[in-house]
C-alpha cells in the first residue's frame, strides 16, 4: 500500500484539500492535523506515482492556489506517511531507516509517554517495539500497542472514510472586521474555493448559490439592525470554475453597502445539477477563445442592472409590434449548445422537399428590416398616400384583424396597437426613401355595413433596407 499525508499551512483549508483528494482516489480520511489518502490502487489509472503527484500539487490546477501552501510525505502506511510529514514540519531529516529510525515524537499515541519513555532509553518505534509487550500494555496500555502494530502494517487500520455532505454550506469566522465590499470579497475567496472542491469532487455544477454575512453591531445610532444579511447569486449556465462566479460576486458586493463591520461569513449552495463537461477538438482553432456570451451577460446584468441588458423573446402574435418582447436578459440568455441536435444533423444530411409558393401573395412574406416605434401618419391626396412625395403600391393588401380580446385604452387613436386592430398592409416604393412598408385602416364594421363613414387613413410602420 502506498499513503499520501497533506498538511495545509491554512487550518480553515484542511476540509477543502481532503475533499480535493477525493478527485484521485476514493479512499480520504483525516487523522489529527493532516489528510491522509491511499492511492496504491489508483495509481495505474494516473499514470503512475510521478504522474499522480504532477496532477495532484499542480499549480494550475489546484483551487486553493495562492490562499496557503501544502507539505506531503508518503509511507507504506498511513501512520508512517503521518510521522514523515512531522519531521518534514520540525525541519527534521528523516532517518535512513524507515520505520524503526522514528522517534517517538512522531507517533500520536506515544505522545503521553514519550518522556518516560525517553528516560527508560526508548526514543524509537524500533525500541519502544523490542521492549516487552507484556509489560508496555500493562504500564501504557493496549492502545500503544495496538497504534504501533497498525503503523508496522501487523494490523489492518481503522479507517473513517471521508463522505462529502450532500449539500455545500460552509462558514467563515473573518479574521479581523470587514467593513468594506474588497474586505469581505477576500475573505470570501477562501469558502469559494471550497466549493470548487466539493463541485469537482461531487462532479456537480452550481447554479444559483447565496453569500450570507453576520453583522458585528445589533444597532447603528440606535436603529436596529437585522442580524445576517445576503446576495443570491445565479448563472444561466451550471458553473464549476470560480472565476466567473468570483466576478459576479464582486459586482454584486460592489453594489451592496455593509450595513455594518461583518465577523462571519457564510456559503451555501442553492441549485446544483450534474456536470456536464463539454466537448473539445483536437484543432487548436476550434477552441473558442473569449468568455462565454451568458458569462458576459450576467456580468452587464450585474453590473449596469437588469433592466438595463435585454433581450427579444418571440410572442405568438400577427400584430408587427407585438411579436417580440424585450425581457431581462439575465434569466432567459443561455449559451449555444456545444453540440448539434439531432434535428438539425438530420437537416444537414435531408434534401429539403420544401417548395415556395410562387402564386402566394409578396406582401404576406416580406418584412421590414426597421419597424418604427408609432406607425407614422400619412398624408393622402388623391386617394395616395404621400410619403416625401407619393408612394406606388407594390405589393398587397396583407389583410390583419386580431387583437380582438383587448379591452381598447381610454385615449385609443386610430393607429393604436391596443384592442381590435383592422388593417390592410402593402409594400409601396418611394423615390426618395426607397421600400415602405405601410398599411391602411379599415372601418369597423356592423351586419356589414361601415360605422364610420370617412376616408381611410394611412399610416407607415416600417423600412425595407
Amino acid at each position: 500500500m502506498l499513503w499520501v499525508a497533506l498538511f495545509p499551512s491554512q487550518a480553515e483549508d484542511t476540509q477543502a484539500w481532503a475533499w480535493r483528494c477525493l478527485q484521485f482516489t476514493p479512499r480520504v480520511m483525516q487523522m489529527d492535523e493532516a489528510v491522509l489518502a491511499e492511492v496504491s490502487s489508483c495509481l495505474r489509472l494516473w499514470g503512475g506515482a510521478d504522474a499522480l503527484w504532477a496532477q495532484w500539487l499542480d499549480a494550475s490546477a489546484q483551487p486553493l492556489h495562492g490562499l496557503c501552501e501544502v507539505q506531503w510525505a508518503q509511507g507504506a502506511t498511513a501512520r508512517i506517511a503521518l510521522a514523515v510529514l512531522r519531521l518534514q514540519r520540525a525541519g527534521l531529516p528523516t532517518p535512513p531507516a524507515v520505520p524503526d529510525g522514528l522517534p517517538l515524537s512522531t507517533l500520536s499515541a506515544a505522545l503521553d509517554c514519550a518522556g518516560m519513555l525517553e528516560r527508560m532509553g526508548c526514543r524509537t518505534w524500533s525500541q519502544l517495539r523490542a521492549l516487552p509487550r507484556a509489560g508496555i500494555a500493562r504500564r501504557f496500555g493496549a492502545a500503544l500497542l495496538d497504534a504501533l502494530d497498525m503503523a508496522y502494517g501487523l494490523r489492518p487500520e481503522n479507517c473513517n472514510w471521508l463522505q462529502l455532505p450532500a449539500r455545500f454550506d460552509q462558514r467563515l469566522e473573518l479574521p479581523a472586521l470587514a467593513s468594506t465590499a474588497p474586505e469581505l470579497l477576500w475573505s470570501a475567496q477562501r469558502l469559494l474555493a471550497q466549493l470548487q472542491a466539493w463541485l469537482q469532487a461531487r462532479h456537480c455544477g452550481v447554479l444559483e448559490l447565496e453569500l450570507e454575512w453576520t453583522h458585528d453591531l445589533r444597532r447603528i445610532d440606535g436603529e436596529p439592525l437585522p442580524p445576517h444579511e445576503a446576495l443570491a447569486v445565479r448563472t444561466a449556465q451550471p458553473a464549476q470554475g470560480m472565476a466567473h462566479l468570483r466576478r459576479l460576486v464582486a459586482e454584486q458586493l460592489a453594489r451592496t453597502p455593509l450595513r455594518a463591520p461583518v465577523n462571519h461569513l457564510r456559503l451555501r449552495t442553492v441549485s446544483i445539477v450534474p456536470w456536464q463537461a463539454g466537448s473539445h477538438s483536437l484543432l487548436p482553432d476550434d477552441e473558442p477563445k473569449g468568455e462565454r456570451l451568458h458569462q458576459l451577460v450576467e456580468r452587464l446584468s450585474v453590473r449596469l442592472g437588469a433592466q438595463q441588458v435585454l433581450c427579444h423573446l418571440p410572442h405568438h402574435d400577427h400584430r408587427p409590434e407585438h411579436m417580440q418582447r424585450w425581457v431581462e436578459a439575465r434569466g432567459h440568455m443561455a449559451a449555444a449548445p456545444s453540440k448539434p441536435s439531432q434535428l438539425s444533423r438530420t437537416a444537414k444530411t435531408k434534401p429539403s422537399t420544401y417548395k415556395a409558393d410562387e402564386t402566394r401573395n409578396p406582401a404576406q412574406t416580406l418584412h421590414p428590416t426597421w419597424l418604427l416605434p408609432q406607425p407614422l401618419p400619412l398624408a393622402v391626396h388623391a386617394e395616395k398616400p404621400h410619403y416625401h412625395g407619393p408612394l406606388r403600391l407594390l405589393a398587397g393588401p396583407q389583410r390583419l384583424e386580431t387583437g380582438w380580446w383587448e379591452a381598447p385604452p381610454a385615449e385609443a387613436t386610430p393607429s393604436s396597437s391596443q384592442g381590435l386592430v383592422l388593417r390592410d398592409y402593402f409594400i409601396a416604393r418611394s423615390e426618395a426613401l426607397g421600400l415602405l412598408w405601410v398599411f391602411r385602416e379599415r372601418p369597423l364594421l356592423s351586419n356589414g355595413k361601415a360605422l364610420e363613414a370617412r376616408e381611410p387613413r394611412w399610416f407607415l410602420q416600417g423600412f425595407f433596407a
